[in-house]
């Protein structure tokens, strides 16, 4: 049985797609719980509350908790020994729990599965032009035509130079996670400091190329928006400096120069830099300017 957890705050519609995809896999041995950090609109609740499969639970928060207390109230609700951290906004195409199944049993070891993953935009259509997931599918993605496990120190280079994974697709085993919080101080970056605490303690991560997943990528998402107005870029800078004191004291020096020089965080703050230019006031232009120039 896999945990799949859905923290919700946004859209009703793509929730019920979010949903729906999960009632679609093939393979029937998943739960599903949505989390509601209280959402104003009361459409969650009305079509999702008491539902007549026994596989999906509802609550809903008595208050707001945030995007870190939602994630950590999901954390508390896990049963089963694989969870998974789903998006509201995205998709699971039908084989998505048939893949994890597969990668649990043929991998024992890996603590955190990546399976392959398709990007649409806000329409549900496949996106093929962003940099963004250019950039990961063709330079930071492993290059294997079958699953590959990963860990230590190669591991979090790879993902310090530039943060291929996604997250809401990512089936973690639950003995990895045990013991385990999000951070308070990074709420924008708080999956992979989560990830880079784990390859640190020893956990290994299989990436599965078999496409099963479908990420949807727009302007109303909390990393897009995050990146648009600078903040994103303010957490990921104080981050990469903690990460890379945390690299050395572990002996790992080429872990710790790729936190320092975070290559495609730069980039990425730089390809942001015409659109902060044409907004009123270009508030996030300083942002954007430090975290790709300074030290």
């Amino acid at each position: 049985m896999i945990d799949i957890l859905l923290p919700f705050y946004g859209d009703p519609d793509y929730l019920n797609q979010a949903v729906a995809s999960v009632i679609a896999q093939d393979d029937p041995d998943w739960r599903l719980v949505i989390v509601d950090d209280a959402y104003p609109d009361a459409t969650a609740a009305a079509r999702w509350a008491d539902h007549a499969d026994s596989r999906i639970e509802y609550y809903r928060n008595p208050t707001n908790l945030g995007v870190i207390g939602n994630f950590r109230r999901c954390l508390s609700l896990v049963e089963h020994d694989v969870a998974v951290f789903f998006g509201g906004d995205d998709l699971m195409q039908p084989n998505y729990v048939t893949v994890i199944h597969r990668a649990v049993e043929q991998f024992p070891d890996a603590s955190i599965i990546q399976p392959g993953v398709d990007v649409i935009d806000d329409k549900g259509n496949p996106v093929k032009t962003g940099l963004g997931d250019l950039v990961k599918k063709r330079a930071l993605t492993p290059r294997s035509a079958v699953p590959v496990l990963l860990s230590g120190e190669s591991l979090a280079v790879s993902l310090l130079r530039g943060d291929w994974l996604y997250w809401p697709s990512l089936a973690f085993r639950r003995s990895a996670l045990q013991g385990r919080d999000f951070r308070d101080d990074l709420p924008v970056i708080l999956d992979l400091a989560l990830i880079i605490d784990m390859i640190g303690d020893g956990c290994s991560l299989l990436y599965d190329p078999k496409t099963c997943f479908r990420y949807r990528r727009h302007a109303a998402s909390v990393s897009s928006a995050t990146a648009v107005e600078g903040r994103r870029f303010v957490d990921e800078k104080r981050y990469f400096g903690l990460v890379a004191d945390q690299m050395v004291a572990r002996g790992w020096p080429k872990a710790a120069r790729a936190a320092r020089w975070h290559i495609t965080s730069r980039l990425h703050a730089l390809t942001l830099v015409p659109g902060a230019l044409a907004q009123p006031g270009r508030h996030a232009l300083p942002d954007l300017l430090k975290h790709a120039f300074s030290s």
